[in-house]
């Protein structure tokens, strides 16, 4: 299945695209032109060929996991700060190593998902079995694990230490964000900067490296150009992260591709929960371990939405998205501030 970025729609899920996300990425698809047309459709069909090499069962797996419907923000992000700095330069081999960069970012997120699915125990990812569900922990771990080789073997292709520095920071930062989530699991209380910390790890530190990488591919790019790029999509994917929570409250089943109160259910204490605990004093005393099944998750997520938490958390993350965009540098070309200001907007398009 080809992404929304060769105009095939995916099925809609968790971190999937819903027919509202097609929509906004489309629209940046027309916008940026052809080239960029172009550049997405050689990204997707080269993260397919890359999986595709590692021998059954792996690779079954890995394809099946990248190509299920990622809206590939990430990828995406490294091509238009590429673009916004001058493009990669002439020839084959700028435009390779473009490719590869946008390809290795897109495999780093593939594989935390694998994994993540793995920790949490989820049966569904993006609508479908997850990769543990179908084929077991050991199998899912060495998928999630090839993956992640398979990232830094394409980004090693390049040549330059400071590429593969930005993305194994943000490997880094993943890491520590999903074990700062372990520990909280549970929690009776996580502060919303703990959170919030957390999120920036987990979710936003790889939204950044995408921008950096593309930067520091561009023709006329520069380490502060790749910070201030950097700064633009680390607060759009803190942004991603909070309405994914807002998601997993909200629901339904057949946007997210897993029931209400699934993150709950597994302990991760998110911002709505840890608004809702402010607002009511018999949710502050709730113990999530309590929880029994997933129709007490759902209860629990229709206690969080009366108490208005959903929606102040909504504002916290559109205030995000108006931050990220008013702080873009102006030096950047029209045309391409444009399209990361449609791509700010495509993350909270569809919470609306």
């Amino acid at each position: 299945m080809m992404s929304p970025m060769g105009g095939t729609a995916p099925t809609s899920a968790a971190d999937g695209a819903s027919a509202e996300d097609v929509d906004g990425l489309e629209a940046i698809m027309r916008r940026g032109g052809s080239s960029l047309r172009e550049r997405m459709l050689r990204i997707e069909r080269h993260l397919e060929r890359v999986t595709a090499g590692a021998g059954e069962p792996l690779a079954s797996h890995a394809t099946g996991t990248v190509l299920a419907g990622g809206k590939r923000l990430r990828p995406l992000l490294v091509v238009l700060a590429a673009e916004s700095a001058g493009g990669p330069g002439e020839g084959a081999e700028a435009e390779d190593s473009l490719m590869r960069a946008a390809v290795a970012v897109e495999l780093v997120h593939s594989a935390t998902l694998v994994h993540d699915d793995v920790i949490d125990g989820a049966q569904l990812r993006r609508g479908h079995p997850s990769v543990a569900a179908a084929a077991g922990r050991k199998l899912a771990i060495a998928t999630g694990d090839l993956l992640f080789s398979r990232a830094f073997a394409e980004l090693a292709r390049n040549g330059e230490a400071a590429q593969l520095r930005a993305l194994s920071d943000a490997s880094s930062a993943l890491a520590e964000g999903e074990l700062l989530q372990r520990e909280d699991a549970y929690a009776a209380q996580v502060e919303v900067a703990r959170y919030l910390h957390r999120c920036e790890l987990k979710t936003a530190a790889l939204f950044e490296a995408a921008c950096r990488l593309g930067a520091l591919l561009a023709v006329n790019g520069s380490r502060t150009l790749a910070e201030e790029l950097g700064a633009f999509a680390r607060r759009i994917g803190l942004a991603f992260q909070l309405l994914d929570d807002v998601l997993d409250v909200s629901g339904p089943v057949e946007r997210t591709g897993k029931a209400r109160g699934t993150d709950l259910l597994d302990g991760t204490v998110t911002l709505p929960f840890i608004l809702a605990r402010e607002l009511d004093p018999e949710l502050a005393e709730l113990d999530l371990s309590s929880l029994s099944g997933p129709l007490e998750a759902e209860r629990l997520c229709t206690r969080i939405a009366a108490t208005g938490a959903l929606d102040e958390a909504r504002d916290r993350a559109l205030t995000l998205v108006a931050q990220a965009k008013s702080a873009l540098p102006h030096s950047l070309p029209d045309g391409r501030a444009v399209l990361l200001d449609l791509v700010a907007d495509a993350v909270v398009e569809r919470y609306r």
